[in-house]
């Protein structure tokens, strides 16, 4: 009963097992490692993804946002990043809106910077999550970068991320993907990030970045 109403509610893996505890019963999904030689299918299928994505980034996620792995293409927009920042296990939200990461290349850095939030803040009032509770009050209490504006319109499709790049500025859409049908923990709270040209000339811009890189 306690799965049938967590499937029913779509409780996340992780809940379901908390559930199955405090009902006085074994958890039944197992969290391995993403190492582990169960899951060497799926470590396989998100390097395909974010290998074929290239010339455009990629990159993978656990549920606190640290980067499990990132393809080609997602290097030389975060090279000028301090090298703190990049130190594992790499907060992509910290490397975003620090003023010491990304956060100065960002041209709409305020709109992108309430999104994020905004993102982070439904993720802790759906989980209770502590580690995400602390990373949303430190990026809350980052400064906005002087003179971070804003272009989209009403009426406009996305808000897209603008980012200053060696090759000129870049605007991109960004995806989430997600493992379809996953029996384990770790893989039900993975994440693939995928960033898209917004527009042809960023599409030009990326080409060439990867050929100089």
């Amino acid at each position: 009963m306690v799965l049938l109403l967590a499937g029913q509610l779509a409780v996340p893996l992780r809940e379901r097992n908390a559930m199955l505890l405090a009902a006085g019963f074994a958890p039944v999904y197992g969290e391995r490692s993403l190492s582990d030689a169960e899951l060497t299918a799926a470590r396989k299928a998100i390097e395909i993804v974010l290998s074929g994505h290239e010339p455009y980034p990629a990159l993978a996620i656990d549920r606190h946002w640290n980067l499990i792995a990132a393809n080609r293409a997602a290097g030389p927009l975060i090279a000028s990043a301090a090298a703190e920042l990049l130190e594992p296990p790499v907060n992509v939200l910290r490397l975003s809106l620090h003023p010491k990461g990304i956060a100065p290349l960002i041209a709409n850095l305020a709109e992108w910077r309430a999104h994020i939030l905004e993102r982070l803040e439904r993720q802790v009032a759906a989980t209770a999550d502590r580690l995400l509770a602390e990373l949303l009050a430190e990026l809350s209490g980052y400064p906005v970068v002087e003179g971070a504006g804003s272009r989209h319109e009403i009426g406009d499709v996305l808000i897209p991320l603008r980012l200053a790049s060696p090759v000129g500025e870049l605007s991109f859409l960004s995806t989430t993907m997600v493992f379809g049908t996953p029996m384990d923990v770790t893989l039900s709270e993975l994440a693939i990030e995928s960033f898209f040209p917004a527009d042809e000339v960023t599409g030009e811009r990326l080409r060439s970045l990867a050929a100089i890189a």
